[in-house]
């Protein structure tokens, strides 16, 4: 199971779904430290901001970001949970969530995946800058970017409610 949440909701959401594996998607001044039960190794913390282009003095997802992600959820043996999370549960974790799930299920529609992170999050807001490089990685040509794309803005929210993503 996959789930995602804010920082501020880390602990609780990592106690209730009994996680092992943990994707931090977070600015690199952030100590997010690792939480009770999940060991170091199954932590990967990628620190980037949230933003879809460069901009001065901040550090934008590279491919080199996305490439570490993919790595680390290929190698999710997917018996015990694994959550992803960001500041506010919106645009770099939703992102990695949809990401994740296009990267496990290689055959799956694109635009029915992008629905069920509707469904489940109604405020997401993937990250675009994630999404495209994903889905040139994935080789998926277009699809998954089209597909964030018409699930549109999401409702506006301070943070995201913490929401498990399907994997299927």
């Amino acid at each position: 199971m996959l789930h995602v949440c804010s920082l501020s909701r880390l602990p609780e959401t990592v106690e209730k779904t009994g996680a092992k594996s943990l994707v931090t998607l977070i600015n690199a001044e952030m100590a997010v430290p690792t939480p009770a039960g999940i060991a170091a190794d199954r932590h990967l913390f990628l620190a980037f901001n949230d933003i879809v282009a460069p901009v001065e003095g901040l550090v934008p997802a590279s491919e080199g970001h996305i490439e570490q992600f993919l790595a680390f959820i290929r190698a999710w043996d997917q018996k015990a949970p694994l959550v992803i999370h960001c500041w506010a549960g919106i645009s770099r974790s939703t992102a990695g969530a949809y990401t994740a799930a296009c990267t496990l299920n290689p055959d799956a529609d694109e635009y029915h995946m992008a629905a069920l992170l509707r469904e489940r999050a109604p405020s997401a807001t993937p990250n675009a800058r994630i999404v495209a490089m994903a889905d040139k990685l994935l080789g998926r040509d277009g699809r998954m970017i089209d597909a964030i794309r018409g699930i549109g803005r999401g409702a506006n929210a301070f943070e995201g409610t913490p929401f498990e993503m399907p994997l299927a």
